[in-house]
């Protein structure tokens, strides 16, 4: 697989009024994913519930979100004593507090330090500080 937007919120975007995800509103969080349980559909997955609970080994909230020039970008994110299987991916979704409804955004699996293996500590994404940042639109 390679990075890539769900497919339902390119619609949405494209859609809808009133966006439903608002990044520098919304509480916009990420996962840590076992690649090896979740089969990626960026066509038909919408919502978090779409994840089953054994790949999301840590969630963390993005802060410090910007945006400009349609690219967004927040501060490194780190994901305390983290514990489990493998992580392949990471998971960027917007969280409502019910699974399913929280909209996924996008799928990302060719990260610098992807793949990685907890050991119990603390695990930093950190994001690009190039012109894509986390991405653009």
């Amino acid at each position: 697989m390679a990075n890539g937007f769900y497919q339902p919120f390119k619609n949405n975007i494209l859609t809808q009024a009133a966006a439903q995800v608002d990044f520098d509103g919304d509480t916009i969080k990420v996962y840590l994913i076992d690649a090896g349980a979740y089969t990626v559909d960026l066509t038909n997955h919408d919502f978090a519930d779409d994840i089953a609970g054994g790949a999301k080994i840590a969630t963390a909230t993005l802060v410090s979100v910007s945006i400009s020039g349609n690219v967004l970008d927040a501060a490194d994110t780190t994901f305390s004593s983290v514990s489990g299987a493998s992580i392949e991916a990471i998971v960027i979704w917007k969280d409502t507090g019910t699974q399913s409804t929280s909209r996924l955004v996008c799928y990302i699996d060719t990260a610098t330090g992807l793949p990685v293996t907890p050991n119990g500590g603390d695990i930093t994404v950190t994001w690009d500080n190039g012109s894509n940042k986390i991405f653009a639109l």
